[in-house]
């Protein structure tokens, strides 16, 4: 009974369709402009923003014709260490003095560089083919030093020249003088091996850590110069470290590569 009477006065009662009707409140407004406005900002952006990124890679500082292993042409004692390591040898020069079956034998550099590693000493015996010593293939210790990366294989087809690069130096605190600054001067075109990265340092240690992960690409990092700071490279800091800079040093450089589009637009 009592929904009847609901029933019948719903009936009698006018629709009140003269009232406005409220689509949206002030608040539910400002949200739709936003919305709108940021929508409108993403939009824009995909179509002409562009994204910037970075490849990271264990190298180490060099001079740009490398360094190779000096190898004993005889066998015996070594009587006398001719050589300090650090010192600049010209071609041919005599390096130790090996006592053998025929008398003292002179064991020579092959061409001229500054001694890095001196591996026998006076009293040790060596044999015919073993390492003696590393010489880094340099005529002048004021010669520029370069950064040696190496890359992915398939990373390297990214890397254009001439594209900038930050260097981390392990010998350098990089929260206190930052990182040094170089670009891209050449990228290889094939991987090299273990055995071509070693001949190159002169050091079969590193060339097994950078090719841990397989063969990588060689890319040679040119460091831009300043006349400001002491070490004579360009650093992300005003002075950089008070100090030189030491071949054979370790360095991570992370290259920055060309900036790219977001979103690929197809057209038809």
């Amino acid at each position: 009974m009592q929904f009847r009477q609901k029933a019948l006065s719903k009936l009698q009662s006018p629709e009140e369709l003269d009232l406005p009707v409220r689509f949206a409140r002030p608040q539910g407004r400002l949200v739709l402009a936003v919305t709108v406005v940021v929508m409108a900002a993403a939009s824009f952006w995909a179509l002409t923003g562009t994204v910037s990124s970075k490849l990271s890679a264990p190298g180490i500082l060099t001079h740009a014709e490398g360094s190779y292993v000096l190898q004993s042409p005889v066998a015996g004692q070594v009587t006398g260490v001719l050589a300090e390591e650090g010192q600049l040898l010209s071609p041919g020069a005599p390096l130790l003095t090996v006592r053998t079956d025929q008398g003292d034998r002179p064991v020579r550099v092959v061409t001229g560089g500054r001694l890095t590693t001196l591996v026998a000493k006076v009293g040790s015996v060596v044999t015919t083919g073993a390492d003696v010593a590393t010489v880094e293939r340099v005529k002048n210790p004021g010669d520029p030093l370069v950064a040696m990366l190496y890359v992915p294989g398939g990373a390297g087809s990214t890397i254009p020249v001439g594209a900038p690069v930050d260097l981390s130096v392990q010998s350098v605190p990089q929260h206190q003088f930052g990182v040094l600054r170089g670009r891209v001067k050449a990228v290889g075109r094939a991987p090299v091996t273990q055995t071509q990265i070693g001949g190159f340092l002169g050091d079969s240690g590193l060339a097994e850590q950078f090719s841990r992960h397989g063969n990588p690409v060689a890319v040679l990092v040119q460091l831009e110069g300043s006349s400001a700071t002491k070490s004579g490279y360009k650093w992300s800091s005003a002075d950089g470290p008070p100090y030189a800079l030491d071949s054979t040093t370790p360095v991570t450089g992370a290259v920055r590569l060309a900036a790219q589009r977001p979103v690929d637009w197809l057209l038809p």
